[in-house]
């Protein structure tokens, strides 16, 4: 039994490990891409890179729904991360603007089920066999480092090597997404009753809105950091520099996640990480060098190392396990969704109009409502726990 744990989570940590070398080989790059290659606009390119996001609001819940519903994760998540590498393909036969935009419509619909359905599946084995999840996800950002590092260097020398390295390796990850563990729920979901508990569920809204801003401006930065790096005077290799040093340096927050998390709280670490994230953007608003950019890259390790492991197990952990699917799904078209969405299309009409470091001034405005919003929510769980223990309920 130890050899199949041991078995189940070596596929676990491949398939993030080449899913998200394929996220991180295309779209932190796609910007400059379409700017460069392309040659679109600011306005061009935010409409097309908010696509995405737009996409993810609608459909994540429906891929969490059905997986729910069915009961079959884990063959959904085997045919979405596949179709996602093929339609990926279509940027690079097809040369127009308009046609970009309904390409990246096709890869967004299935793009959109490849995250929550993989952390629900790692989140339901985790807790079972008592493995920090942390240490799964963390191959995950190894990943997206490497490849915005190593495609960086190879799209030097043709820029269209970034979808070829897409599809390969999505279509790697969906080999390896037919063997994880099926990790069904005890209890088949009933949807809309299933839907209203979550719903009800006060502390679950709220924590929404702090995932709307304070991770949805980090994943807005992997569409504007290429060009913020450029703007400085870095090439594509020093875009892949950049973010490799940013992404690896979640790596080993990941593995101490579970640690801090049981010293100071889930909600806790979660502050931590927004209070990070908003040093960084007003770091970035100040237009520091190059050399210091690469230098402060590390910075991401303590936002996103921390938030991502610490807002899965918050959710996981405050809604009913027979729903988990959804409740990530929601969760994750809150934060890849619309608040990636806001914060991508608003940062590129800031980043036409004004300049790119306007754009970090936004997200640091974002991120600074982000740590608000979630201390008022510690107050909230600490009044239910004063309230808990003399035997009362808040209303």
């Amino acid at each position: 039994m130890e050899q199949l744990e041991r078995k189940r989570i070596i596929g676990l940590q491949g398939f993030y490990l080449f899913a998200f070398f394929g996220f991180g080989g295309l779209f932190p790059l796609l910007s400059v891409y379409l700017s460069d290659v392309e040659n679109l606009n600011g306005y061009q390119i935010g409409v097309v890179m908010s696509i995405s996001p737009i996409i993810m609001i609608f459909f994540q819940p429906i891929w969490g729904i059905l997986a729910d519903v069915t009961n079959s994760p884990k063959k959904l998540l085997t045919l979405a991360t596949f179709l996602t590498g093929i339609f990926g393909l279509g940027f690079l036969f097809f040369g127009d603007y308009y046609w970009f935009i309904a390409i990246a419509i096709l890869v967004a619909i299935f793009q959109s089920a490849i995250i929550p359905l993989s952390d629900s599946i790692s989140l339901r084995y985790t807790s079972r066999v008592g493995v920090n999840y942390g240490n799964i996800r963390l191959f995950g950002s190894l990943g997206f480092g490497m490849a915005v590092f190593i495609m960086g260097r190879l799209s030097e020398q043709n820029p269209s090597v970034i979808f070829y390295g897409f599809f390969i390796t999505l279509t790697l990850a969906s080999l390896l997404a037919f063997w994880l563990p099926q990790e069904l729920a005890v209890e088949k979901a009933q949807l809309l009753s299933g839907i209203k508990e979550i719903l009800r569920i006060k502390k679950f809204l709220v924590f929404l809105v702090i995932t709307f801003l304070i991770f949805g401006p980090n994943l807005a930065n992997n569409v504007y950091f290429g060009l913020f790096v450029e703007d400085r005077g870095g090439t594509y290799t020093g875009i892949g520099i950049a973010f490799l040093i940013a992404v690896l340096s979640e790596v080993p927050f990941m593995r101490v996640a579970g640690a801090w998390i049981r010293r100071l709280g889930l909600l806790q670490v979660a502050a931590i990480a927004g209070v990070v994230s908003l040093l960084r953007w007003l770091f970035y608003f100040t237009e520091p060098s190059i050399a210091l950019i690469y230098g402060s890259a590390v910075i991401q390790g303590f936002s996103l190392g921390l938030f991502i492991p610490a807002g899965l197990q918050y959710i996981r952990d405050i809604t009913p396990i027979k729903m988990t699917a959804t409740a990530i799904t929601l969760y994750s078209a809150i934060g890849n969704g619309l608040g990636n969405w806001f914060s991508t299309f608003v940062g590129g009409i800031i980043f036409e109009e004004i300049n790119i470091y306007a754009v970090y001034l936004f997200f640091a405005f974002l991120a600074f409502l982000g740590v608000l919003s979630t201390l008022w929510l510690l107050k909230m769980e600490s009044r239910e726990a004063e309230a808990s223990s003399l035997g009362m309920t808040i209303k």
